[in-house]
């Protein structure tokens, strides 16, 4: 046990907003939580690192905040920068300040060993070695630079004065930050938020390797699904613990909630059977201790309470569209996108009924082209055109910050002014405003209530398209639920843009994957373009993209169907082949080398330990620069391995 919180109340502002916390976390756990908008998950986070206090719940038993030892816990929000002029690389660097020491002291024993060797020099200098290997000494300029270029900055951004990037650069920065410093407990909060596919991929595999704890808040559920092992919901201020991954607490909540269920209709049936049994016999005198014993039974029992609902309140919309469109809904002909450069050539067709979901890597082109549909942005050349009787109903990303002075109630009627102020107030009812809630100004909302009121306009238009930019970006699980299902249920045509991997592959039957200056279009599901692809993971480098690793652009379809293994070309076929095997040969060889490198390394230190050489420094120091250049050449070795069986 690293850390443990029982019986624990948390009140802010005089308000209990966390109750009966039980909350524990064990070393190597990856721990999910999760909870609607407002639950308290954050207010969790912070009462493991001690910025909020826990107090003692009444009436529950033995209450504590417990740690065994002092595990360093580490929490986005208390990453701090140096002073003006300090660059990306610096603050990276700072993660490795024991190393760092560790590697200069190693220098001057180094120095010291051609000097004027001494026994306390190179027993200093071995054990030294031995605890640089251990802190990762060999290998933490490969890991920055990987985490460099997976968070998409480049080398020559290394030597760029943090000041100068971007908030959410900045953000990037204090996360790589934090990953990097590899805390006993790491504690995350929403990481996925403006990452995009590749890198939140790239993300799940470190964290799956990561050998301490971590605890995530987050709302991306195959994300979770992918890292968690346990799973404690906040709901009613509560906490609840489940074993498993994602899917298993889906599984085990709807299971328990029938068992009370059950429970439940059982004592209700039992106390209305004891009831009129003891009425029944109520005035018979032989039957009298019988229905004192049925009326003490019934009092034992008391009232049973029903089990708490799912807290599942959310948005609803049953929306069809108001007119059909013709079948051919959107023809892209050779459209290059982007302002100054090309960011991507784009060419397929879209027919009535579609859902097509686009994704890539953040910079590769999607919201421009989402824009140049919309006439937001010129194309550079090529053409696009929509079908007759085609009703577009757009969400743009950025209706999350649109600004008004206009109340709820106002900015709606304003769009829709035939509506009565009884279809008003339902229309904005069902996106959950009511009550006083219409009377709030536009810019006092939240940026999920902002993205809820816009939701409301565009769906109450009816569309027959929708084309929808990151919609989900400020929604909870059940917010995300509730959309798929609307958008499953929508007999329109769909085409949207979002990094929810969960959504995209519930959702759109098709996908327009961004990469490399060029849009594919692949006729399949997220899950299945992936299980595809998953044969060539293994040689895929550090860089390559996760979409279509093994496809070359030259490959890629550009239409909307996908061709079958039977319309694949052979040759290409034979040569994907002919390189996979290439690489597991490469693969074999380098196994073989880093086992002869081990072998070697253990001979040399052998060596170090032997009595006759005990006295020659000269010999000693060459031992030890060969047993320093195996291990550099071990390191070549191990990376290209790693790269190549990633």
């Amino acid at each position: 046990m690293l850390f443990k919180i029982t019986n624990g109340v948390v009140f802010l502002g005089g308000e209990a907003v966390l109750e009966n916390i039980n909350f524990e976390i064990n070393a190597g756990e990856k721990i999910a939580v999760v909870g609607r908008n407002g639950a308290g998950k954050s207010t969790l986070l912070k009462c493991i690192t001690g910025e909020v206090t826990v107090q003692e719940s009444p009436g529950e038993g033995s209450f504590c905040v417990a740690k065994t030892g002092n595990p360093v816990i580490g929490y986005l929000e208390q990453i701090t920068f140096a002073g003006e002029g300090a660059t990306l690389l610096d603050e990276l660097l700072k993660s490795f300040e024991p190393v760092l020491k560790t590697e200069a002291r190693l220098e001057e024993l180094r120095v010291s060993m051609e000097n004027n060797p001494t026994d306390d020099v190179i027993r200093e200098y071995t054990s030294l070695a031995e605890s640089f290997e251990l802190m990762g000494g060999y290998t933490y300029k490969k890991e920055y630079s990987v985490m460099i270029r997976k968070f998409g900055f480049s080398e020559d951004d290394k030597y760029k004065p943090v000041n100068e990037f971007s908030g959410g650069q900045r953000t990037k920065i204090a996360f790589m930050k934090l990953l990097l410093s590899h805390p006993d407990i790491l504690l995350l909060d929403e990481p996925t938020n403006h990452l995009d596919i590749e890198t939140v991929e790239w993300l799940e595999k470190y964290l799956q390797a990561y050998r301490s704890a971590v605890v995530i808040v987050s709302h991306d559920r195959m994300f979770l699904e992918n890292i968690a092992d346990k799973v404690y919901e906040i709901e009613y201020g509560e906490t609840h613990r489940y074993k498993g991954t994602y899917s298993d607490f889906e599984r085990q909540k709807k299971e328990n909630y029938q068992k009370q269920l059950k429970d439940y209709e059982y004592r209700r049936k039992e106390r209305e059977r004891l009831a009129r049994l003891a009425e029944r016999f109520r005035y018979k005198a032989t039957k009298a201790s019988m229905v004192q014993s049925k009326l003490k039974l019934l009092e034992r029992m008391g009232e049973p309470d029903a089990p708490d609902k799912y807290d599942l309140k959310s948005f609803h919309a049953d929306f069809q569209p108001e007119t059909e469109s013709v079948k051919r809904v959107l023809e892209v002909q050779a459209l290059s996108v982007g302002y100054k450069n090309v960011l991507a050539n784009v060419t397929f067709e879209l027919e009535r009924g579609g859902k097509l979901g686009v994704i890539g890597a953040n910079g590769s082109g999607k919201t421009t082209f989402i824009k140049t549909l919309m006439g937001e942005v010129k194309p550079v050349s090529g053409s696009f055109t929509f079908g007759e009787k085609v009703n577009i109903g757009y969400f743009d990303q950025q209706m999350a910050h649109f600004k008004s002075n206009k109340t709820v109630k106002d900015e709606f009627h304003d769009e829709f002014p035939k509506l009565t102020e009884t279809q008003v107030r339902t229309a904005l009812g069902s996106f959950l405003f009511s009550g006083d809630d219409v009377f709030k100004r536009v810019d006092d909302l939240s940026g999920g209530e902002r993205v809820r009121l816009a939701l409301c306009k565009i769906l109450k238009r009816r569309p027959n398209v929708l084309i929808l930019d990151e919609p989900t970006n400020h929604m909870d699980i059940v917010g995300k639920e509730t959309l798929e299902d609307m958008l499953c249920a929508y007999k329109g045509t769909l085409i949207i843009v979002s990094h929810d991997r969960y959504l995209i592959n519930k959702v759109a039957d098709r996908l327009l994957v961004f990469e490399g200056g060029e849009a594919c279009v692949f006729n399949c599901r997220y899950e299945e373009l992936e299980e595809r692809n998953s044969d060539y993971r293994g040689s895929v480098s550090d860089g390559d993209s996760p979409f279509v690793s093994g496809l070359t652009q030259r490959d890629c379809p550009r239409t909307d169907t996908l061709p079958s293994a039977q319309e694949s070309s052979g040759k290409e076929a034979y040569a994907a082949l002919k390189e996979k095997s290439k690489k597991e040969k490469r693969i074999k060889k380098l196994e073989e080398l880093m086992e002869e490198g081990d072998a070697r390394i253990k001979t040399l230190e052998a060596q170090l330990q032997d009595p006759d050489i005990s006295s020659d420094y000269e010999k000693l120091s060459e031992l030890q620069q060969e047993i320093d250049e195996v291990k550099a050449q071990q390191e070549i070795y191990t990376e290209e391995w790693m790269e190549l069986s990633e």
